[in-house]
Formats: C-alpha cells, sequence, structure tokens
C-alpha cells in the first residue's frame, strides 16, 4: 500500500511523486524477480537441492537440531532449508511449492494441520495436505509432530462441543485441546490415505517417536496419553502394510536430540 499523502481529487505535483514512487517499486520488483528466475535457469541442476520441513512451537527444538545437522553434517552448501510453520498456511504454501517444483524433497516432520482438518481446528491446510510430495515423488519423510492437539483460538471461541475437553491456553489468542482415540484414529486414516497414493513409495518413510508426538505429550507433559498415541500407530501400521513404505519406530520423544538426528540421518539417505 502506498500512502497518496493528499485526497486523489486532480493532479498535482505530490500526487506525481507518490505515483511515481509506487509505479517505480512495481517495476523494480519484477526486474528483481525476472533476474532471480533467470539466474535459477542458468544454474540449472547446478543449484543447491531445496528440502522443506515443517515446524511447530512444540516441534521447534526438533527442527533447529535438524537444521543444524545440514548445515554441520552434510554439505550444507549443497542444501537449503526452507522451514514453514504449520499453522495452515504454511502448510499450503509447502503443499504449492512442491507441485510448482520449487522443492526437491520434504521432511514432514510436523503433521499438526492434519488434526486440525480432521477434527474441525484454526489451522487447517485443508484436503489437500501430504498430498503433493507423494504425486511428485520426490524423497519424502513423514512424522507425527503435533498430531497430539487441535488449534483453536481464544478459548471462548473454543466450540461448545469440545469445552469440556482437556484444553491448554498457549496465550491470549490460542487455544490447543488434546486429540482422543477417535480423533487419532481419523488423523492416521488420512495420513493412510494419502501415503497410500504415492508414486514412489520406495522414497516415502514414516517416522514415529513413541515418547511424544510434541513438548507436550512427551513423558510428563500435559498430553501424555499413550492409549491415544497407540491408536494412531496401529491405525498406521495396519494401513501401510504390504505399501511399500517403511515405518521406523522409536522409543524417544520427537524433541529428543538423538531422535531428530536419526531422522536427518533418513532425510538424508532419502535424498541420496
Amino acid at each position: 500500500m502506498a500512502n497518496s499523502v493528499v485526497d486523489i481529487a486532480g493532479e498535482n505535483g505530490l500526487l506525481r511523486r507518490v505515483m511515481g514512487n509506487a509505479a517505480g517499486a512495481v517495476v523494480g520488483a519484477a526486474l528483481v524477480y525476472e533476474k532471480q528466475r533467470g539466474q535459477d535457469r542458468e544454474m540449472g541442476e547446478g543449484r543447491r537441492k531445496r528440502l522443506g520441513i515443517t515446524m511447530f512451537g512444540v516441534t521447534t527444538p526438533a527442527v533447529d537440531t535438524v537444521r543444524e545437522c545440514v548445515r554441520e553434517e552434510w554439505c550444507g552448501d549443497r542444501v537449503e532449508v526452507f522451514v514453514f510453520h504449520a499453522t495452515g498456511h504454511g502448510g499450503k504454501a509447502m503443499e504449492r511449492m512442491v507441485r510448482e517444483g520449487e522443492l526437491d524433497a520434504v521432511l514432514d516432520l510436523t503433521t499438526t494441520e492434519v488434526a486440525d482438518y480432521v477434527v474441525g481446528g484454526v489451522m487447517s491446510a485443508g484436503e489437500e495436505r501430504m498430498s503433493a510430495a507423494v504425486e511428485k515423488g520426490i524423497p519424502y519423510l513423514v512424522s507425527l509432530g503435533a498430531t497430539d492437539m487441535v488449534n483453536f483460538g481464544a478459548r471462548e471461541t473454543v466450540p461448545e462441543r469440545f469445552r469440556e475437553r482437556r484444553l491448554v491456553e498457549h496465550n491470549a489468542a490460542v487455544t490447543v485441546m488434546r486429540t482422543n482415540k477417535e480423533e487419532a484414529r481419523g488423523i492416521g486414516r488420512f495420513i493412510v490415505e494419502r501415503l497410500k497414493k504415492a508414486k514412489r513409495p520406495d522414497l516415502v518413510k514414516v517416522v514415529i517417536p513413541r515418547g511424544g508426538t510434541s513438548l507436550m505429550s512427551k513423558v510428563g507433559g500435559v498430553f501424555e496419553n499413550r492409549e491415544v498415541d497407540k491408536v494412531l500407530l496401529d491405525v498406521l501400521q495396519d494401513g501401510l502394510k504390504d505399501s511399500g513404505i517403511e515405518i521406523v519406530e522409536d522409543e524417544r520423544d520427537i524433541n529428543n536430540e538423538g531422535f531428530a538426528r536419526m531422522t536427518a540421518g533418513l532425510m538424508k539417505e532419502l535424498m541420496g
């Protein structure tokens, strides 16, 4: 937005200057964009590989560890990381970039947007979430980050049917709800349906942190509930059996440094 300063009622020197600046900004942005696209075309296969990673506040330690592994342990000068905040818009942006060929691989560490879509939270990325990578046949590593929760706005905006559930006010504008067994079953089915469409099942892996899928559901966390977690795990195991997609289980929680480093290593293998 450009402030016209004076009303656009007739022409004067100030308006000409303001409108000229606005036009110059548009032209300059277009020229820079075209230059960058040209550089990308010239680099071709020589450009750095692009890895997309999904993150939420309660999975940030895991993502930070993975980024550190990429930078320090596996040729960070050949791979650049794109982190997408899994708040609905982030997931949609990542799916779009995959379809447009802007990402070469995806570490879908945080699939919480699926929980919001299935249950009815406010941070859903829609029914196309988790579709692009399997359709493209690019390396795709999936975990269950923050699938233990559904997101709503301020506490008073939580739908009436959920008011008696396990709720935690993250801040004044965000309230999260612990998923139950039926919701976990629905989340698992959503993930299975998407992954079974994989063009290259050999390039897809699912990594399950049995010790908790977020900072809130690890041992001692306010959302710790192994019975609900087991329902999700069972659905994934049954649904992906004989699919050619490998499931890797680990007893640690998703933010455990060892788990995160293992996940980074599996991603590196998938990317070759």
